[in-house]
This record gives C-alpha cells, structure tokens and sequence, in this order.
C-alpha cells in the first residue's frame, strides 16, 4: 500500500519563496534545486532541473483535480490543519492587498467560469512544498460547496519537464486519482523518480500504481495533452506564475501566504468574496 505523505512535517514551517536564493534546506526540500521567483512571494517551491522561472502558489485543470479514491483513508492531520485554516478565515483577519493576495490586471481564469469559482491550483512534483501541501489540499477539497471547481496544473516551464505530459495524459485516461500521489512519493519518500525523469520512468511508476502503460504512452504525445500544456503555460504566464505552488482564485487574485495553512485561509476569505459577488448578482 503506497505511504501517504505527512503534512505535520512542513505544515507550521515559516515557508520562503524558491528563487534567486536558495530555499532552506528541509527533508522535503534539500534535493531540489532552487529557481527564479517572484521576489516578495513569502511561500513558494518550484520544479526542479527546469532551467526556466518557477510558480507562485496556486491551483485549477480543465478537467477537476486530482482526487484520492474513495476508500482512501481519512489524514488526521491534514484534516485538523483545513478544520484550522475554516476557522481562520471564518474568523478574520481581513485579507489585505499585496500581503494575503495580489490582484491580477487583466487576469482570466483557466477554464469558463460558468456560474463557478474556480480555484487552481499550480504544482510541481519535483517541489517539496507541494508534496507537503497534497494532504492539505485532499482535505481542503472534501469542504468544497457545488459551485466551487478546483482544478490542479502541472508547471508548466520547461519542455524538457515531462511530468506535465504525464500529468495530462493520466487524467486524459482516467487514473490520475490512481497515481498522483504515488508520484508524490516516488519523488520525496521513495527517492526512485528524479525531477529530470524521462517519460517511461514516469509511466513506469504510475504502472505499478494501476495505470495501463500502453494508453499512457499513445496519449502522452497526443494533441489534447499537448495543447493542455500551452493552455496551462499561457495561464501562467497571464497569471505572473513562476513559482510553485501557486493558487490563483477566479483568474483573478494570486494567493500569498506565510505557511501552507494560510493560503488555505486567505483561498477560503477569497472564494467566499466570489461567491458573494455572484449570489448578489455580480456575475463572474
């Protein structure tokens, strides 16, 4: 049975922004190399062996986000920090400008709204940060009202990263929820994957978990998955996205936050805003 990731490990840790400077050296984090980033950013991690700038802290696919089976088991931990950060945002402090988010000019969301809030969420595999935030955001996603559509993106920064492919095309066939977190913790607690993986290390670890090996490698070149990355690249770059991870609300506003539980505070205080704005007849 596949190890799930701990979150206590990271989850109170002050996180700072992967970029110029090195991120200090966690167990999540020691292996991975540290690339550009937003300057002011307080939290952020990005894929390693890129080459090119790295996320901010966000989140949204076209299709819904990873999600664990069903029968998976419940996290205690993850579930008592999202039960935390409810209760934060229920509570206040009020989200200030340029601190807990920055608006995006111009920004668009990923997919049609369509009466939705979307929220999405930007990921590296190869990035510490977001293997400590997985647990937190299965919890996190369990909370979601109807009209809120959480979507998870691959970083989208090299060609070289295939994970991204790989990502697009186990959704493409049905078994992301399958092998998601296994590549978690083939890259962090198993050591077997490195963040320069080639495509048939990658699809072989997602075979152990379930996949059919063949129907990844026919999809993983296809058009859809290829235009599934310049999509996600395009909403990066429109997003200001170089650093991971990276949670964008509606298009519009790039979360901040000083530990993971509060970019799930100030996501909450932001998607409450927009579905405020909507109920009142503000559209999105």
């Amino acid at each position: 049975m596949t190890k799930r990731l701990l979150a206590p490990l990271l989850l109170s840790l002050l996180l700072v922004a992967c970029g110029g400077a090195e991120t200090p050296a966690t167990p999540d984090t020691a292996t991975t190399p540290a690339t550009p980033t937003e300057p002011a950013a307080p939290i952020a991690d990005e894929p390693a062996a890129t080459g090119e700038p790295a996320a901010e802290g966000t989140a949204a696919p076209a299709a819904d986000a990873a999600t664990p089976p069903a029968d998976a088991p419940a996290d205690p931990a993850a579930e008592a920090a999202v039960a935390a950060a409810a209760q934060a945002a229920a509570q206040g402090p009020a989200l200030v400008p340029g601190t807990d988010y920055v608006e995006i000019p111009g920004g668009q969301p990923f997919a049609p709204l369509n009466g939705k809030v979307e929220v999405v969420e930007v990921f590296a595999y190869s990035c510490g940060h977001c293997a400590a935030f997985d647990p937190l955001v299965g919890a996190w996603k369990k909370r979601l009202p109807a009209d809120v559509r959480f979507t998870m993106l691959p970083a989208a920064f090299s060609d070289q990263d295939k994970f991204g492919p790989a990502f697009f095309a186990a959704e493409a066939v049905g078994v992301i929820d399958r092998v998601h977190t296994p590549l978690f913790n083939a890259m962090h607690i198993e050591r077997s994957l490195r963040p320069n993986a080639s495509v048939d290390e990658i699809i072989a670890v997602m075979a152990k978990n379930g996949a059919d090996a063949s129907q990844l490698k026919a999809t993983i070149d296809s058009f859809a998955v290829k235009a599934q990355i310049g999509r996600t690249r395009q909403f990066m770059q429109r997003s200001g996205i170089d650093a991971t991870p990276t949670v964008v609300v509606n298009g519009k506003y790039r979360v901040r936050g000083r530990t993971l539980e509060d970019i799930l505070r100030i996501t909450d205080q932001l998607v409450a805003r927009e579905r405020a704005a909507t109920q009142a007849g503000g559209g999105l």
